[in-house]
């Protein structure tokens, strides 16, 4: 149910400093940790002496020892030695293709041959110095499409986060959507409107007035497997919204990388890119937080989301237009799996 022949973020670099990390991915068991060389490894959680989880192991000198009878692995899933023994024959685990860039460690859950690193797509952000990042994880009981709907209809905003980001404005305002092959671009500008707490934080945080009223812009882009970055932003009104001046607006990419961990479970990476007060360290650790608390509301209303379906799978759901970002982010997907299925022949 999830495309495999892609790049999921596997986890952040700090989480693989000292010792081996296991962590399942689109169904698979993977234990990650660096290599010899310093390199993001990513292999299966799995000694083939016993069946041990590696990541109960440790590693030293870039080398990981099972923690059960200290059965030493190579970067490449092969035996490499153990205590007394000769382990040389043992038939080698799977090894996943892995890369660390833009400050995320990536794997190819899917076949390791069609790995290809120019699908990774570029992320300027993260290697422009004119940005600056701030993010988190979180682990969420739900099925990874119900977080691209999330993501791609922002009009529970209004109601999700009413004492933050929410507004009437979003209501109100209709969506525009268009696919560019597989990529989907869900619209919505708002004119003349108030900022939202959040906003005006962010406004204040640019050195702009947060008591006058403002433009507002979200554009939500899907790309696969499950990824979303929101343009999000408001500018002083009258001066072109999303095309106003830098010195107008307090403008902000919301950085969504949503990584399948079973069919009802999800490694959520969250983050905000903004290209004002790069240095501004408070400011960083400011909206990170005010995010965690507006991911944290949306965590709750998801896993009970999913409950609910769960305990209905007989239930049709109702599809608005406001859902139409999702619907064709959807699309995208099926069509990326159709892709995968194995060809039957007569």
């Amino acid at each position: 149910m999830f495309p495999k022949n892609a790049w999921y973020v596997a986890c952040t670099p700090d989480e693989i400093t000292d010792k081996p990390l296991g962590r399942k991915i689109c169904g698979e068991s993977l234990v990650l940790y660096r290599g010899p060389e310093g390199q993001a490894t990513a292999l299966e959680d799995f000694c083939p002496h016993r069946g041990a989880p590696l990541s109960l192991g440790k590693v030293e000198n870039g080398k990981l020892t099972c923690g059960y009878h200290g059965l030493e692995m190579g970067c490449d899933g092969k035996t490499v030695s153990m205590p007394g023994q000769r382990v040389r024959g043992f038939p080698a685990i799977r090894a996943y293709p892995a890369l660390e860039r833009y400050g995320f460690i990536w794997v190819w859950p899917g076949d390791a041959a069609l790995a290809d690193e120019a699908k990774l797509h570029h992320l300027e952000w993260a290697e422009n110095p004119a940005w600056a990042y701030g993010g988190g994880l979180f682990h969420i009981n739900c099925d990874y499409r119900l977080m691209v709907d999330n993501l791609m209809d922002l009009s529970h905003e209004t109601y999700v986060h009413a004492s933050s980001i929410g507004q009437k404005e979003i209501d109100e305002t209709p969506t525009k959507t268009v696919v560019n092959g597989d990529e989907v671009i869900t619209s919505r500008h708002m004119e003349n409107i108030e900022a939202p707490p959040f906003w005006r934080m962010a406004l204040r945080g640019n050195g702009l007035a947060d008591d006058v009223p403002v433009d507002r812009w979200q554009i939500c882009r899907f790309t696969p497997p499950s990824h979303v970055m929101i343009e999000v932003g408001v500018a002083h009104a009258g001066h072109g919204g999303y095309d106003a001046p830098a010195e107008h607006k307090a403008a902000s990419i919301v950085v969504d990388f949503i990584t399948p961990e079973t069919e009802t479970s999800i490694w959520y990476f969250w983050g905000m890119a903004r290209n004002f007060k790069p240095d501004d360290a408070e400011l960083t650790t400011t909206i990170r937080a005010g995010q965690h608390t507006i991911f944290s509301e949306d965590l709750q209303m998801l896993e009970l989301q999913q409950r609910n379906l769960l305990a209905h799978p007989e239930r049709k759901l109702l599809m608005l237009n406001i859902d139409s970002g999702g619907v064709q982010s959807r699309k995208v997907i099926e069509r990326l799996l159709a892709a995968e299925a194995p060809q039957v022949t007569a």
